[in-house]
């Protein structure tokens, strides 16, 4: 049995089927224009919900709400938030079975409201996030900045060229977002 009818037998079993109604397709097509006021995309990249999201455009003059949950790069639908004039209202962040989850919620609004303090480490780490910092949000944090420090020392091995050099910078930068985001959080 695959995951739509996996799905369907669930609405049925919980009385569901007049209020949902269970589509098989590719993003948002399965929907027609002003008919849902919420989305809610979850279980896959955040590159890939962002393309989804800019591939059904037409599709969100109706809807008031997104509720998404990338399994990896938040990153991308922070900025495709900001690029399409979406506000970042809230944001949590939950581990299950040892698996971290971000979760994003945007409405149409002031895309920049959020990041008031810093765009850079807010579209990165969080605005919302970055101002709790729990212990899954420092959990994540240490093992990014051990994966990237595993990935900068690889590159040192490396022979130098422009691309090496450039992806060394881009780690460094991101190392010193999340120490001065969690340096922050000490003081």
């Amino acid at each position: 049995m695959g995951p739509c009818q996996s799905a369907e037998r669930n609405v049925l079993a919980e009385g569901l089927a007049a209020v949902i109604s269970v589509r098989m397709g590719d993003g948002l097509e399965v929907i027609q224009q002003g008919e849902v006021d919420c989305i809610t995309i979850a279980g896959m990249g955040g590159a890939l919900i962002a393309s989804i999201l800019e591939n059904g455009k037409d599709k969100l003059t109706s809807v008031q709400r997104l509720v998404l949950q990338p399994n990896i790069s938040a990153i991308s639908i922070r900025k495709w938030f900001v690029e399409n004039n979406w506000e970042l209202i809230a944001e949590e962040i939950l581990e299950e079975d040892g698996k971290i989850y971000e979760i994003l919620i945007g409405e149409k609004g002031d895309p920049y409201k959020p990041y008031h303090k810093n765009m850079e480490m807010g579209l990165l780490i969080g605005p919302f996030l970055v101002q709790k910092q729990d212990k899954t949000f420092k959990k994540k944090w240490a093992a990014e900045m051990k994966n990237w420090q595993r990935i900068y020392e690889a590159l040192e091995g490396a022979a130098a060229s422009p691309e090496t050099i450039e992806k060394k910078q881009e780690i460094i930068d991101k190392l010193k977002l999340v120490e001065e985001a969690l340096k922050n959080e000490d003081s």
